[in-house]
């Protein structure tokens, strides 16, 4: 039987022609399976209502083209209620971009190359707030300033001086901003899109107001790759912020760091035990070469393999792993949590419809009466699929942490996004049925 190979995706997301060690892009755009333009509209009514749905199988089925990829994204990830009106939603993204404008000019009265289409990669500030005279900085710094002074109501940031910091926040806000700038120079540094400036500074500056805004979390390498798809995908700046701020609201629990601990020792914790149910055997080996705190795992979880795939093949897997996660209540947890925790509370007895869910979202719900612990993330499953299917490799090669790191990353470019999903699910409900005859 003829199948249709489906239209390459590349030409969205242009590669720089010097840079041929890139991972080979699996992703297809495929009529009746890739969620379309025309199937996307259709699933609105016309006052704006989305049925969702309709839209979360057809996104696991064959991924989202790439031409409406950025507004498909705003809801996977909680940025809109599907059960608003076209109306309702503008006033919220109005809301929002006045609410960025206002973070953003508050961090460049404090430091006036944020917004000025430049960025630092060299330290300005000691940790005992000094300031720092870097030759090159202060020549951005002073540009910045010339630039921003040419304006009416920016006198303030005209003045702008280097002169000792005392306020604790400020100086650790100060201290990640050229650190973001080198993360920046170094993040899918092989696309076109990166070639220009102006878009390595909206990188930049979109990384920078984040790290004002999370005071707990502030900014951490691995942001940078999660960031940079959001810039490329929304043309508005603050639209492209607070879907990064809606995906870290899921992820900055592994980016959480204390004199301790690291955020993702738990999410590594969970991959360990659900290795243990699924692989007891691999999960045993591991233990015996001194990984059992699986930390060669470490940055699959905490940029959600971007590493592993090429660029369109990570946004490909992204939308499958949250179009299975979905949950229609999103949009209500992080606008209002004490309104949702009210409405669950009220709900008991009347479950959400599962047919607004995602299919992982739906066996969680399934599961949740049992006896069975809080959810682990899709992601988890992600790597166990990934550790399960080279399971006996681990075994038979791996006579140390070397070998299981080198294994691992021969798996670049060779992973298909689809099947690694598919064997995600199959775990998950392996595991849940494992977990939950182990409470009986």
């Amino acid at each position: 039987m003829w199948r249709d190979p489906g239209a390459p995706a590349d030409s969205f997301y242009q590669v720089r022609p010097e840079c041929t060690d890139v991972p080979k892009t699996r992703f297809r755009i495929k009529a009746g399976k890739t969620l379309s333009a025309r199937k996307w509209h259709a699933a609105f009514t016309s006052e704006g209502y989305l049925d969702i749905g309709k839209t979360l199988s057809r996104i696991y089925r064959g991924g989202i083209h790439p031409s409406i990829r950025g507004e498909v994204w705003e809801f996977l990830l909680g940025c809109y209620d599907p059960k608003s009106t076209f109306e309702e939603r503008e006033h919220i993204r109005q809301r929002r971009r006045a609410q960025y404008a206002v973070l953003k000019e508050e961090c460049r009265m404090m430091f006036p190359m944020i917004g000025s289409g430049r960025f630092i990669t060299a330290p300005v500030i000691t940790e005992d707030g000094d300031p720092i005279r870097d030759p090159i900085t202060l020549q951005e710094a002073q540009a910045a300033k010339e630039l921003s002074s040419g304006g009416q109501q920016n006198g303030a940031s005209a003045g702008y001086e280097m002169v000792k910091e005392h306020d604790k926040r400020i100086i650790q806000w100060k201290l990640s901003l050229h650190q973001i700038g080198l993360d920046v120079v170094r993040t899918d540094r092989t696309l076109v899109f990166y070639e220009k400036q102006e878009n390595l500074a909206r990188l930049w500056d979109i990384l920078s107001v984040y790290a004002w805004f999370d005071k707990d979390v502030n900014y951490c390498q691995g942001m940078s790759d999660l960031c940079s798809p959001m810039i490329i995908l929304l043309d508005d700046e603050a639209d492209a912020f607070w879907c990064f701020q809606r995906l870290m609201r899921r992820l900055r629990g592994n980016f959480r760091c204390t004199e301790r601990s690291v955020g993702v020792e738990v999410q590594l914790s969970n991959l360990a035990s659900v290795t243990q149910v699924i692989d007891p055997k691999l999960h045993r080996h591991l233990e015996t070469l001194g990984g059992g705190d699986y930390l060669f795992a470490i940055r699959m979880l905490m940029v959600l393999f971007r590493r592993e795939f090429s660029f369109a093949d990570s946004l490909y897997l992204w939308e499958m792993m949250w179009a299975l996660e979905y949950d229609p209540d999103l949009f209500l947890m992080y606008e209002d949590p004490d309104l949702a925790a009210e409405k669950s509370e009220g709900s008991k007895g009347r479950p959400k419809s599962t047919r607004q869910c995602g299919k992982f979202e739906r066996e969680n719900m399934k599961n949740g009466g049992k006896g069975v612990e809080a959810p682990l993330p899709i992601s988890v499953f992600l790597v166990a699929s990934v550790l399960k299917d080279k399971s006996t490799k681990l075994l038979t090669e791996a006579k140390g942490l070397d070998d299981v790191v080198k294994i691992l990353n021969d798996i670049t470019g060779n992973l298909d996004a689809k099947k690694a999903c598919t064997g995600a699910m199959k775990l998950h409900k392996k595991y849940l049925k494992k977990a939950a005859n182990a409470n009986r």
